[in-house]
């Protein structure tokens, strides 16, 4: 699936994923490839990316905290969250 993670500075990532979860209003949910549709609030929090490969830009690079090979994290303050297609969009604060 694809991810997109969007700021009001910039687009921070977009690339192939295998599982992103999310700190949503009413708790951590996790999407996986195939998910339903479904759009969702974003509280503050962080995000946990798993994903075969990173290609982060290199301005946006201090945003994101590495864990291993297949695992980063970003901590945001608020957001909104749109899964459709095998695409998601997260609008990040």
């Amino acid at each position: 699936m694809i991810l997109e993670i969007v700021s009001p500075e910039a687009t921070l990532f977009k690339g192939e994923i295998t599982s992103i979860t999310l700190p949503g209003v009413d708790g951590s949910f996790q999407i996986l490839n195939n998910h339903a549709p479904i759009v969702s609030i974003l509280k503050q929090g962080t995000v946990k990316i798993t994903a075969p490969s990173f290609k982060i830009n290199k301005e946006v690079a201090d945003k994101f905290t590495k864990v291993n090979d297949q695992n980063y994290t970003i901590e945001v303050t608020s957001g909104t969250i749109e899964m459709k297609n095998n695409k998601v969009i997260v609008l990040a604060d």
